[in-house]
């Protein structure tokens, strides 16, 4: 096992020593109001937002890690049209309405458009987020990315005054010598005169997992795997607040990094075993993911009769995948052909600003006038780390881009509509393609692109309990440049002439209705999601990737709700129909079936919460996923478009109690021990012996929350 650093052995030790120490009795959480501003740039109540806007509170969050540790999962869980996780490093395949999602961390853009190395999901400690806003539908509110939704992850701020010491504990098992789980953080909290800070630091460490079959989990050695890995945390947050002004500081650093202890064994199709691994010790070294993210907030709640927000960020990212000696890599020049093994890293620095400015009752009564300014400067690149070969050059992109947002409020209806001016370009530096591709020598030069994107919206409150919404957003997103970049075989080629630059732009046309009550709360939508010049991403016989523009459109219904039989007793459910089409070729009909690559399954998500004593809560919930097969003998060139997957039901159990000694937590992830290989691997990877990847089987997992 990689040694751990000193650092991680500190941090550890004092948190482990701590879980043994008297523990005074927690703090009740306060209800969480339904407020959000991911989707408007400014605190705003979920009735009043024309779309499908979710809100994941911490308790909810806290009831699905008791289960897994696993961000994707919660999303899963609790957004209807978020695909099943892949329970890996990787996120590839992990979209929401069968399009992409941009992930945030309190407002900074995690996502790596440029060339999507697809890492977004393990860019923090669940530990510090508070809750996660959740807008499903394209949106440009916060930038490029978006054509299915915005993930954001809203961090923990201080909440009480005085200073606050907690330590949390988590171990997970399937009773294995080496399936063991843990994790232990600890977190220090302080408010006073307007004065507030929140520290916290977490280390981590995984074991290898089994199936329902007792069967060793597949590792998956290149794309990175959440098994075999170890990773560490360090969050600290600041702020004052000067009357009406605030000044906030956040840093967070996070790392995953496999421990390279098993290799993989390749699925036997005709056995009926799926992927699986064994003690070994990989080529290379193992993948891993580096997060570095930073900002510098500034509120002014009363500046000329509005409120003021500006943001700095700052976010480095780099992602290293295992080593392999795919054909791609090969070159004489360096060693015989297929010997060679080598390693690639995505590495992408971003820094920017985000301004906003919000006033109410300007002009008129009930008119609400909203402007911005978004600057983004993003650098990235893809190299191969072992021979230090450039494989995607640098791709140097900026933007600029002012929006402005109307809302007007007439009783019970809230109208509203907004322009956002995209202004942006694209530098690449003259490069040298990889010797599989000739070595071909290709001219550097600049793209670029301006866009208007658009959204109108209505909310209607026509009863105390019933509320229906309408709403038109675009969201844009840019192809990956890099899958074009990097592959270019033929000689005399430039930056000019290699990819349409033209971003992708999805228009979501949505309508809802939603009701809340005494007894709970439901809500239904539909949605028509379409982009005339949309990507697909296709493997060709020789596995490598080919970027298609291609039109798409995506159409599906929803609906979610919870009901409250007693103050003790509550069912919940969701069920998610998702309908994604797209053509072979430009000009070509749309009747292509979105593979797994782009959207998930039809989802029902069923379970209930029951308090069975004043303290003590317990929670079961089952998760189905529905048959789908797809494209039946359907090609493009070299590229399979036929995908089959069978469909399968997991059911899971978790339970808390507030102790004297903290709050204890119990999951039971797969409680029937089913076997079953994931929606991704059987659909995409169903002919793949290195990626035909089971789930995991009966898990039990215990935490503490200690707070002194």
């Amino acid at each position: 096992m990689t040694t751990l650093h000193p650092l991680a052995r500190a941090v550890a030790l004092a948190c482990l020593a701590a879980s043994g120490t008297t523990a005074l009795a927690q703090s009740s959480e306060a209800p969480m109001s339904e407020v959000v501003v991911t989707a408007t740039r400014n605190s705003k109540s979920v009735d009043k937002i024309p779309g499908a806007v979710s809100v994941i509170s911490q308790k909810e969050l806290e009831a699905q890690y008791l289960l897994a540790d696993d961000p994707s999962a919660a999303l899963a869980t609790y957004i209807p049209g978020y695909a099943p996780s892949r329970q890996k490093m990787s996120s590839t395949g992990e979209s929401l309405r069968g399009r992409n999602t941009l992930i945030l961390l309190d407002g900074v853009p995690q996502t790596n458009p440029l060339r999507g190395g697809m890492r977004e999901g393990y860019v923090a400690d669940t530990a510090i987020i508070e809750r996660v806003e959740v807008i499903n539908g394209a949106s440009a509110m916060q930038g490029m990315g978006a054509t299915g939704g915005i993930v954001n992850y809203i961090t923990k701020s201080p909440k009480g005054e005085g200073t606050t010491h907690s330590v949390n504990a988590r171990l997970s098992s399937q009773l294995r010598h080496d399936s063991l789980d843990w994790k232990t953080g600890y977190t220090l909290q302080h408010k006073s005169e307007g004065f507030d800070l929140l520290a916290f630091g977490s280390i981590q460490q995984r074991g290898l997992g089994y199936d329902g079959q007792g069967r060793p989990l597949g590792i998956e050695s290149v794309q990175g795997d959440t098994m075999d890995s170890e990773g560490t945390d360090l969050f600290f947050k600041v702020g004052k607040n000067f009357g009406e002004q605030r000044l906030q500081l956040t840093v967070n650093r996070f790392r995953m990094e496999g421990d390279g202890n098993y290799k993989q064994v390749p699925a036997n199709f005709a056995a009926g075993t799926p992927t699986s691994a064994t003690r070994g010790t990989p080529p290379g070294a193992p993948p891993r993911n580096k997060v570095e993210t930073s900002s510098l907030e500034y509120r002014h709640n009363e500046l000329l009769g509005g409120a003021f927000n500006a943001q700095l960020f700052k976010q480095d990212f780099a992602s290293l995948y295992g080593a392999t000696n795919t054909s791609t890599f090969q070159d004489v020049k360096l060693a015989p052909v297929g010997s060679l093994y080598d390693q690639s890293e995505v590495v992408a620095d971003k820094h920017g600003a985000k301004l906003t400015y919000v006033r109410p009752n300007t002009v008129i009564s009930g008119l609400e006038f909203t402007a911005g300014l978004d600057y983004l400067r993003d650098r990235t690149k893809q190299w191969l780390a072992g021979t230090g070969r450039t494989w995607v050059p640098t791709l140097d992109f900026t933007s600029l881009a002012p929006f402005t947002q109307l809302e007007y409020d007439i009783g019970p209806l809230t109208v509203r509509g907004g322009v956002r001016h995209e202004d942006a370009k694209l530098d690449v530096d003259t490069y040298t393609t990889l010797a599989a591709y000739g070595s071909r020598l290709v001219q550097g030069g600049q793209r670029s692109f301006t866009k208007n994107v658009k959204n109108i919206g209505a909310v209607w409150r026509f009863s105390p309990n019933w509320s229906a919404f309408i709403s038109s957003a675009e969201g844009f997103g840019l192809p990956d440049v890099g899958l074009v970049l990097r592959a270019v075989n033929r000689p005399g080629q430039s930056v000019d002439k290699l990819f349409d630059m033209e971003p992708v732009i999805t228009r979501n046309n949505e309508v809802g209705l939603n009701w809340r009550g005494a007894l709970g709360n439901v809500g239904a939508s539909y949605y028509d999601s379409r982009s005339k010049l949309g990507t697909a991403l296709r493997i060709n016989s020789a596995g490598i990737g080919q970027l298609d523009r291609v039109p798409t459109r995506v159409r599906g219904w929803e609906v979610s709700g919870e009901l409250r039989a007693s103050r003790a007793l509550s069912a919940f459910g969701s069920y998610a129909r998702t309908m994604g089409k797209t053509a072979t070729t430009a000009g070509a009909p749309m009747d292509v079936a979105l593979g797994a690559r782009s959207q998930g399954p039809d989802k029902l998500v069923a379970g209930a919460n029951w308090q069975w004593m004043p303290k003590a809560n317990l929670r079961l919930q089952a998760t189905t996923l529905k048959d789908r097969d797809i494209n039946i003998g359907r090609t493009v060139g070299t590229a399979n478009l036929e995908e089959h997957f069978k469909g399968y039901t997991l059911v899971d159990l978790a339970a808390s109690y507030d102790s004297p000694w903290g709050k204890i937590g119990v999951g039971m992830e797969n409680l029937t021990d089913r076997q079953y290989v994931g929606y991704y691997p059987q659909s995409v990877s169903y002919k793949d012996p290195a990626s035909h990847f089971a789930g995991r089987g009966r898990t039990l997992s215990l935490s503490l929350v200690r707070s002194f």
